[in-house]
């Protein structure tokens, strides 16, 4: 009796290993995480550079352009809309380059690297932003504000994964030409 319990269990076991293999296999085949982080940083490009391009969204970065040592210049030489317009204009270009990248995989790989220099910029603004961190009870804690910078740190990681990805796919490509 407890050989047969022990065999339903190891059997039942199995079963729910093979559909996790299985599920993993799946998701592997069918390129899934490839598919949503490209899906998801076009839209978002797409979504942000147009916002950008209106006076909210070129208002809205003002404190987190004037304020980074990487780009502070920026609003200086163009003034906060056209600079506004710019970089939504870049994050624009990445999101075409990216979708492109889809039909030329360099195209995409260019793309990832413009979003690597952007989202590299925007993760450092969490230190030098005011009111990205808040003190509670003498311990730092990101605000709502500081979470919404930190949130391009996982978009750098996306960006470079895409440059990957898209590389991959560009020396492919070149290998079957040769």
């Amino acid at each position: 009796m407890k050989t047969s319990e022990a065999n339903v269990k190891q059997s039942m076991s199995s079963r729910n290993e093979n559909i996790i293999i299985r599920f993993s296999t799946w998701v592997t085949g069918k390129n899934v995480p490839f598919l949503v982080i490209t899906a998801g940083m076009v839209v978002m490009l797409l979504w942000a550079g147009a916002f950008k391009m209106t006076a909210p969204g070129a208002e809205g970065i003002v404190p987190l352009v004037e304020n980074s040592p990487l780009i502070s210049w920026h609003f200086k030489v163009f003034g906060v809309y056209h600079g506004s317009d710019l970089i939504g204009l870049t994050e624009i270009a990445a999101a075409i380059l990216i979708i492109i990248g889809l039909f030329r995989p360099q195209a995409g790989v260019v793309g990832g690297a413009i979003a690597v220099v952007m989202f590299f910029t925007t993760s450092t603004m969490v230190i030098t932003t005011p009111d990205a961190l808040v003190a509670v009870n003498g311990f730092k804690y990101m605000s709502f504000l500081g979470l919404f910078l930190f949130k391009d740190v996982i978009n750098l990681g996306a960006s470079f994964y895409l440059i990957t990805k898209f590389g991959e796919k560009a020396v492919t490509a070149l290998q079957k030409r040769n």
